[in-house]
């Protein structure tokens, strides 16, 4: 596989990016209520993408080979969606959960984040479905270090989900990202220790492990992006983009609203 570590100036503008994307969620929070529509979800975004950061929505019209053009400008994926989540006009209600997935383009460079929204209070089971998913990220990115193996990120995610009885999206993985939405390498949610490509300093991709209540496997819908549960079980995903540094890694898709990292992250290299 042909990866290309960022040079500085690509990884100012990629800062640039993906703050941006994270301001998008930081902006869109307080409309995430019952009542609201996932298409006013999309509209609100679209035009604080366009109108107010002057940003591309990258997913308007994305369409790799085999799909038809993505028709909205961010994912909402409710409940039992894994993943890509066409924004439509079934309104939100009490107790779901939704993962709003933003990517932008600032200046030619990608920024691509999401992460998971209460409507109301959720049930403990789905709560803790979020937070189990949240940490499963944290713990793949606490890995991030040059020298270290793409398996050794998939394997800490995947042992963290399953000890906690859950099951990992084997199909979606995270990806590299710079000028193109994505690049390599593949980002594996699952793996073993030891296995894979070596990180090397200045590389960019995403980690954004699909974490089901129940069993791995899914579906797509009708629509031809969409991806559900095959048993109806919930589905959560968080997702940031990270640099591979000196010192081990740097989060490119933090905001002044994002979520604090757990106590068990360290940004350092151990």
């Amino acid at each position: 596989m042909s990866i290309v570590a960022k040079t500085p100036e690509e990884i100012a503008k990629m800062r640039v990016a993906g703050r941006l994307a994270a301001e998008v969620l930081d902006f869109i929070a307080p409309y995430v209520k019952s009542g609201v529509t996932t298409d006013e979800v999309d509209r609100l975004c679209h035009d604080y993408i366009v109108n107010v950061q002057h940003t591309v929505p990258a997913p308007l019209n994305y369409a790799p080979p085999g799909y038809s053009p993505y028709p909205k400008s961010i994912c909402t994926s409710v409940n039992h969606v894994v993943c890509h989540g066409v924004p439509g006009d079934k309104k939100l209600k009490a107790g779901d959960i939704v993962n709003i997935d933003i990517t932008v383009i600032k200046d030619g460079y990608h920024g691509d984040t999401s992460r998971m929204f209460y409507v109301g209070q959720p049930s403990v089971q789905a709560r803790r479905l979020c937070e189990v998913t949240y940490d499963c990220m944290w713990h793949g990115i606490a890995r991030v270090r040059a020298g270290a193996r793409l398996g050794d990120i998939g394997h800490l995610i995947q042992n963290y989900a399953e000890a906690n009885g859950y099951s990992v999206v084997r199909e979606f993985c995270g990806h590299g990202i710079g000028r193109k939405f994505h690049e390599e390498p593949q980002v594996l949610h699952y793996g073993r220790p030891g296995t894979g490509l070596m990180l090397e300093t200045g590389m960019t991709f995403t980690i954004e492990p699909m974490i089901n209540a129940g069993r791995a496997d899914i579906r797509p819908l009708a629509d031809g992006w969409t991806i559900v549960t095959k048993d109806h079980s919930l589905s959560a995903q968080w997702e940031h983009t990270v640099l591979v540094t000196d010192q081990g890694f740097e989060v490119l898709t933090l905001s002044d609203g994002a979520p604090a990292a757990p106590d068990f992250v360290t940004q350092r290299h151990d």
